[in-house]
This record gives C-alpha cells, sequence and structure tokens, in this order.
C-alpha cells in the first residue's frame, strides 16, 4: 500500500513539474497593435506563444495566459510577422561556381557561414528567415537553401530540413557575360547571347529528360527480371531530373519582358512552369502572361538603370503585378537593403496605393507563399511559428525600428540588451588597453602623426617659389 501511494505521489510530482514546465515556455505579447498580414491589424490586442508556436492571438481582454507566463507589455507597440526574404546572398562563403553554364550540382548549403555577421544586423531590421540563393553567372545555377537567423546557433537549427527544393536560373547580361571581360588566350565560356543562354537551358532540359529515359528504362528492365546494368549516375543531371518532375522549384533572375516570355515558352515546351521570377524588372509588361502561366514574382522595389538591361524599370512594378493576380514579394539581394527591409515596403504604398497590409505580405506573407512556407510562417495565426517583430512605432515610419525580434518564441535580437552589450564591450576595451599600458615588458605601439597643416604664409611660399627649396 505504502509503495502504491509513493508511485502515485512520485507520478503526481512528475505531472505536476511537468505542467510548470510547459507554462514557463509560455510568453504573452499583449496590449499591441498587431498587424496579421491575413486577417487585418487587432489593436489593442495580445499573442499567446507555447512552445515556439502562436497559441492565441485576439483583442487583449480575450487572450488569457498562465500565471507563469513570460509577459511582454507592448502598450504603443506594433507587432508584425518577421520578415522574410525570398532572394538573399547573405552568410554564404561563394555565391556563384561560373565556371560552367549549368551547374545544377552545387548546393548553397555546404557554404553557410552561421557566424557571418550580417544575420545580427538583419535580425535587427526583423528579418527572420531568408533564402539563400546561387548568384546569377550561370543559365542553370546551383540547388539554393533556406535558413532562420538563430544566431548564436550552430547551423543545423538554423536549417530548415524538410524544405521545399529550389534551384537558380538566370537569363540575360549575367549569365552570357556580357558584363565581363575575356583575358587574352581565353575562350569565353558559352553563351555568349540571350538566344544562347535558350538553348543551354533547352539543352539541359532535354539531358535530365533522357537521363530519367535510361533510369525508367532500367527500372522496367529489373521488373522484368533482366539482368541489367544501371545507368551511370550524374548529379547535375539527378538534379535537371528532379526538375522536370516538379521536386525542384525553378527561382529565374531576369529582367527583360522579351527573356520572362522566353522562359516561359521554354518551360511549357518540357511541361513544367516557373516558380518565381526574380528581380522581374518589367514584370508589369507582361503580367497577364505571368498570370496565366502561374508563376510569382519576386521583386526589387526601385532599382532602376545600374545597367541598360534595368533601364525600363518602374516603381510601380509590385503593385501592377498584385492588380493582376501574381503574388509579388520584395527581396534585399543586398545586406544593406535587409537591414530596412520594412521601408522597402512601405515604399509600395506610394507607387501604386497597395493598401497597408498588401505592402506588409510583400516581405511576410507573400515571401512565404514562394517558397511553400506558408503553413508555417508568414502570417500571426494560430499555429504557426512565433516568429514576430515588436516596432516601437508604425513599421512602416522611416522613424520606427524593431525594438524586439522572435523566431520561434526566443528572442534573437533585443535592443536594450544591445546597447547594454555595446557598453560592456567598449568598457572591456578600455580596461584592455589600460591594463596593457600597465604592464610592464610590452612596448607601446607608436601611433602614425597626421600630417602637419601648413599656415597660410608658408603655403603661400611653396607655391609662389618664396620658400626653402633645399
Amino acid at each position: 500500500m505504502k509503495t502504491s501511494r509513493l508511485i502515485f505521489s512520485s507520478i503526481f510530482l512528475f505531472t505536476l513539474s511537468l505542467v510548470a514546465l510547459a507554462q514557463s515556455n509560455e510568453t504573452l505579447i499583449r496590449n499591441a497593435t498587431i498587424m496579421t498580414a491575413s486577417h487585418g491589424t487587432i489593436t489593442n490586442g495580445s499573442i499567446l506563444i507555447k512552445d515556439g508556436k502562436i497559441a492565441a492571438v485576439d483583442k487583449a481582454d480575450k487572450v488569457k495566459a498562465s500565471a507563469n507566463a513570460k509577459v511582454i507589455d507592448a502598450t504603443g507597440l506594433y507587432v508584425t510577422p518577421g520578415f522574410i526574404d525570398s532572394h538573399s546572398h547573405t552568410a554564404l562563403d561563394s555565391i556563384n561556381e561560373g565556371s560552367l553554364s549549368v551547374t545544377a550540382m552545387v548546393k548553397m548549403r555546404d557554404m553557410v557561414n552561421p557566424t557571418e555577421i550580417n544575420i545580427y544586423r538583419q535580425l535587427a531590421g526583423g528579418m527572420t528567415l531568408i533564402h539563400q540563393l546561387h548568384g546569377s553567372a550561370n543559365a542553370i545555377g546551383g540547388q539554393n537553401n533556406m535558413i532562420k537567423l538563430k544566431w548564436g546557433k550552430p547551423l543545423e537549427e538554423m536549417l530548415l530540413p524538410d524544405a521545399p527544393r529550389t534551384i537558380k536560373f538566370a537569363l540575360g547580361e549575367n549569365p552570357k557575360r556580357s558584363n565581363s571581360t575575356v583575358l587574352p588566350g581565353v575562350t569565353r565560356r558559352f553563351p555568349a547571347t540571350r538566344m544562347g543562354v535558350e538553348e543551354t537551358i533547352r539543352e539541359a532540359f532535354t539531358q535530365g529528360r533522357e537521363y530519367i529515359q535510361k533510369w525508367e528504362a532500367y527500372e522496367a528492365a529489373k521488373k522484368r527480371g533482366e539482368d541489367v546494368m544501371p545507368p551511370r549516375k550524374d548529379l547535375k543531371l539527378e538534379a535537371m531530373a528532379d526538375v522536370l518532375r516538379g521536386k525542384i522549384d525553378i527561382h529565374s533572375h531576369c529582367y527583360r519582358a522579351d527573356e520572362i516570355m522566353m522562359l516561359i515558352r521554354l518551360c511549357e515546351e518540357f511541361g513544367i512552369k516557373v516558380h518565381t521570377f526574380q528581380h522581374v524588372l518589367e514584370g508589369y509588361k507582361v503580367a497577364p502572361e505571368i498570370k496565366q502561366h502561374g508563376a510569382n514574382a519576386s521583386i526589387l522595389p526601385d532599382w532602376w538603370s545600374y545597367k541598360m538591361e534595368a533601364y525600363d524599370a518602374i516603381p510601380f512594378n509590385a503593385a501592377i503585378m498584385t492588380r493582376r493576380g501574381i503574388v509579388v514579394s520584395i527581396h534585399s539581394d543586398d545586406n544593406e537593403a535587409a537591414r530596412r527591409f520594412y521601408q522597402e515596403a512601405g515604399k509600395m504604398m506610394k507607387y501604386g496605393d497597395l493598401t497597408e497590409e498588401e505592402a506588409l505580405r510583400l516581405v511576410t506573407l507573400n515571401p512565404a507563399i514562394q517558397l511553400r512556407l506558408e503553413k508555417r510562417v508568414g502570417s500571426i495565426d494560430v499555429g504557426k511559428d512565433a516568429d514576430l517583430v515588436i516596432f516601437n512605432g508604425h513599421p512602416f515610419s522611416v522613424y520606427s525600428r524593431p525594438e524586439t525580434t522572435m523566431i520561434e518564441g526566443e528572442i534573437y535580437f533585443d535592443r536594450k540588451q544591445d546597447l547594454e552589450m555595446r557598453d560592456k564591450l567598449a568598457k572591456e576595451k578600455k580596461d584592455l588597453i589600460e591594463r596593457e599600458k600597465r604592464t610592464p615588458g610590452i612596448a607601446q605601439p607608436t601611433l602614425p602623426q597626421p600630417p602637419t597643416i601648413p599656415t597660410e604664409d608658408e603655403w603661400d611660399g611653396h607655391i609662389h617659389g618664396k620658400g626653402n627649396r633645399n
């Protein structure tokens, strides 16, 4: 009897400890203006986070938390979903494998540097997830990667292991290398024209289709009981085969309307689709065709005329394609732009009269859709990852800034802590310098002296030959 009572007591205490642990994993953000990106803005609202997921979001009086929940008072503050960059090269030690025109076998996952300082800087701007793309030196580049910006964590915790697979294509000036100089004695890499880019992609599709046919023939022969040798494994063609099977999404760098239409026609010839056009500066010219094809558009908001093929870019591009029913996102393609991502989205309310929520979706829900992650991230909805940004004012105001950025309920950037850390580092540096000065036997470095600025008379004498010439 005593043994049974002891076992029961142990189970009861263990259960209580589990309940307490579960409750301690709760965070309540209360009394905020919540911009959900999916179902409007909630004034004086609260968000309940449990185990890294959004458990409730509603008016403050309707969201209840346990007594042990951590509470963040967001009175007067704004909360948005964490920002998603659908075209980033941040934290990649290498971007282009430009030696070949088709490098579908290389993977950006192998090049991620989890200690890259721009991860932290972008967290300070509210970025929580990025799509790391291969560069645009190739007609068909490498396979891309997606990470959450969990600064301080190992790469394995940043990676999205179940993320959809994507690959980088590129059209125009970059893959035909018209902006590069060929050294004497070196043969220019094919292709060198836009028609060569088209033929390079067609040839890769054709080789991929033949690769599929060889393996299908081999599998059929095995089923018939034949003793046959398998085809030779080819990592490049395996990737192309998966593109043709719809297992890898095409994200294509492009600018001009004619090359956009070229890739649409070429993909339809092989029975596949471009998943997302990247940059797509002239997308407004062929928006109905992009919509009919079923592609998305990830754009640069107002970059213009930095090279010839970018000459016809307009800032109304996002609004025009949005009104045509295309899922449009804004991307950075640049570490600095990524730090102020929310301001890029805000511009689109001016250029085309997008609503506040439509503009917010350009950097939250829409890129999540383009990456096939909309069921997990991109908006403030129950069941999604608690990737959130707390602003000190309206996020589209140039006077506002993120105060806190969290990923799956864990804070990865806090402005107050950041300022405290700056003071701590400054003090530590000062202490080290003072300690070195007091340590005997350590020679102090002689700093170079600034140049002496001549007086007016000395300068006049030098100019007119009145000074000492020796």
